[in-house]
């Protein structure tokens, strides 16, 4: 698997920010978002990276993991609020003005970037898609909270908000923009009703988006389905295989994949 790391000074958030590609395709890029204060490089040690390489290496994924500054923001006791809501401010422009026209340099303008991350991670790839489907193609979002409340420790601005999918999309009433979202093939809220792991955020957002008309697919996993990295390296891998190689999705190809990864992984276990 081709794999190389680049970084640059990022002029919207004043420092050197890494990421790392994975693969040389260019139908798909998978924009990943790390969780909690981990780096761009969690997925690969975490092995996510390699459930999804077969179709990395197949040319039909090229995957693109980026830095987060979630330690400078939200999940910083010791920054103001007003600090942690501009940062964040901040690394969503990073990540239109600076991430994406380095992907389409890679890719070609054509390329189809679906956004993906899990837990907060999932929140930041949510979010980055809906604020802005003129330039991504879905989002795989797993095991999120969907309301930025649940991280701003009662402090609420403009930021916030317009961070904070349940709350803007629950008053988007803009057809043009909303039509943008409803054109999308490719938007997954995943979770597993297991240990520490929250399915009634999923159901929110889900149930703003059924308000609003717009297509998803909610799959929630079963109570044996943990909040943990073989959770979701499954579930992503279960995604792409629907992407690359279905055109409709229902509940028997979701019922498929599952049980055949299942049986690859006990064939596995067993030799």
């Amino acid at each position: 698997m081709h794999r190389e790391i680049h970084k640059w000074f990022s002029t919207n958030l004043n420092k050197d920010m890494e990421i790392v590609v994975y693969g040389t395709g260019n139908q798909y890029a998978l924009l990943m978002f790390p969780t909690a204060a981990a780096d761009f490089l969690e997925y690969e040690r975490f092995h996510l990276i390699e459930s999804i390489m077969p179709y990395i290496n197949n040319g039909k994924v090229r995957a693109f993991s980026i830095n987060s500054i979630n330690n400078e923001s939200w999940l910083n006791d010791e920054n103001h609020p007003e600090y942690k809501s501009e940062r964040h401010r901040q690394f969503n422009d990073y990540v239109v003005s600076e991430v994406v026209p380095f992907i389409k340099t890679l890719c070609g303008e054509g390329v189809q970037i679906i956004t993906t991350g899990a837990s907060f991670g999932a929140l930041h790839a949510a979010n980055t898609f809906f604020r802005r489907p003129d330039l991504f193609d879905g989002t795989i979002a797993m095991s999120g909270s969907y309301d930025l409340k649940d991280y701003s420790k009662g402090y609420y601005d403009e930021n916030v908000y317009f961070n904070s999918p349940v709350d803007y999309l629950s008053n988007l009433n803009d057809e043009n923009l909303l039509n943008r979202i409803r054109e999308k093939k490719h938007i997954y809220i995943t979770t597993g009703q297991g240990s520490y792991e929250n399915p009634e955020a999923s159901r929110n957002l889900s149930n703003v988006l059924n308000a609003k008309g717009i297509n998803h697919e909610l799959d929630l996993w079963g109570y044996d389905i943990p909040h943990d990295w073989p959770s979701c390296a499954k579930c992503c891998l279960i995604l792409l295989i629907l992407n690359c190689n279905r055109k409709k999705h229902s509940s028997d190809d979701w019922l498929w994949c599952q049980v055949n990864l299942t049986a690859e992984a006990s064939a596995k276990a067993v030799t």
